[in-house]
């Protein structure tokens, strides 16, 4: 097996380089992955335009990617009660914790002390693979192979493909986000909406129609994703957002730009026959934008709850009195915890409509740029959609696929 690896290297905006760098065996703990499959974030799209996302600024080279799946191809010390195997096919959580602050250590709900406590996604010294939150960054999974703790591999179903696995990151997200709003409890088969209708949208719509609830509406304000979301992902209803009129002013103040988001809600509810005073028992917004999140709050019923998703506006106004009065809670969600081992049984279950068409765009390694212009467009060559671009390390055609088999002399 090469001791060198290609890899793909972001310097700066725009600034993608391939560089061949020497492998290291794996450390105490640790396993070596040679990479397969690695999905393209939209965290990813934002250091590839401009070189930051949100507050996190690029202080040195970085390799991006984190939804990722490979096989394990060398095991390292202190590991053989792991549970892994060379030739194992694995999808990677790339997000480390300190296993010391109070979220890592605390105990779960049984009362059991842990290493990797129930909301290690909190914890205050996380490093995150392909984040410049964290100095020196800890790279990514636009690499031939990297060397990742064992308790942080988690075995594919076999009925799974790598390119399926490599969604298990966005999927935890949207699994955590079910948790945190208590999905299955009061009431059951809840009435759904989710705002957007991006990969991390179209998931919540999946994994809401896979979990029981009574209706799922998608919102987006770009037709042919909810024509994806319709007959892909198979929700009850779609509702487009219109598009104002040219020449439309701003908004005056905050108050206007308000009303007009509850008059799209009520717009919305009207078109979908709800009453005014009733709506929806979760609202799941995944875009992050500031008049959405008003329009999420706007929709749901009295004593609802609305999860914020998606992350865009850190600073924002909301409609207080109408989700206070009427007692709708608003959750946030920060990645997930503990949620790789149900993301794959479900991706691996065939319960998850639509996830085998999501993966619309594909690329080599070394036509990452491309994966990413594409993903930046939203349109591919010939204008058809883009909903998740992967790109594929080693091609999953090569690689093992099912997780008995060995793995293959990977260059």
């Amino acid at each position: 097996m090469s001791s060198v690896q290609c890899t793909c290297v972001l310097h700066g905006p725009q600034d993608l380089r391939y560089e061949d760098r020497p492998t290291s065996p794996p450390k105490s703990g640790q396993a070596q992955v040679q990479v397969v499959s690695t999905g393209i974030c939209g965290s990813d799209l934002h250091y590839y335009i401009h070189g930051r996302n949100g507050d996190f600024v690029l202080r040195s080279p970085l390799v991006l990617g984190h939804e990722a799946s490979g096989i394990v191809t060398a095991l390292g010390p202190d590991t053989e009660n792991s549970g892994l195997r060379v030739g194992q096919r694995v999808a990677l959580e790339v997000g480390i914790p300190c296993r010391e602050c109070r979220f890592c250590t605390e105990r779960d709900a049984n009362g059991a002390a842990s290493t990797k406590g129930p909301r290690y996604n909190l914890c205050e010294n996380m490093r995150f693979c392909s984040s410049a939150k964290t100095f020196p960054h800890l790279d990514g999974t636009l690499q031939g192979r990297m060397n990742h703790p064992v308790e942080l591999l988690h075995p594919i179903p076999d009925s799974c493909s790598y390119e399926a696995a490599a969604l298990a990151e966005p999927l935890a997200v949207v699994l955590h986000a079910c948790r945190r709003a208590n999905f299955t409890s009061t009431p059951p088969n809840p009435r759904v909406c989710v705002i957007g209708s991006g990969a991390v949208g179209l998931l919540a719509c999946s994994l809401s129609i896979a979990l029981g609830a009574s209706s799922v509406t998608a919102i987006d304000i770009d037709s042919t994703k909810l024509d994806f979301a319709k007959n892909a992902v198979g929700v009850n209803n779609t509702w487009q957002v219109p598009i104002p009129p040219k020449g439309t002013p701003p908004p005056k103040d905050k108050e206007e730009a308000t009303q007009r988001s509850k008059d799209l809600a009520n717009a919305a509810m009207a078109d979908l026959g709800i009453a005014p005073n009733d709506g929806f028992d979760i609202v799941f917004e995944c875009t992050g934008v500031e008049s959405c999140i008003q329009m999420a709050i706007f929709l749901a019923r009295p004593g609802s709850r609305v999860v914020l998703v998606g992350m865009g506006t850190p600073i924002g106004t909301l409609p207080i009195s109408s989700f206070a009065l009427r007692e709708v809670d608003i959750i946030g969600v920060f990645r997930y915890a503990n949620c790789y081992p149900e993301a794959l049984r479900l991706l691996g279950s065939g319960k998850l409509r639509g996830v085998e068409k999501m993966v619309t765009h594909r690329f080599p390694l070394e036509q990452t740029e491309r994966a990413f212009e594409t993903l930046r467009r939203g349109r591919g060559e010939n204008g058809e959609l883009v909903v998740k671009v992967m790109v594929n390390v080693t091609s999953p055609e090569s690689a093992p696929r099912v997780g008995t088999m060995a793995p293959p002399e990977l260059a």
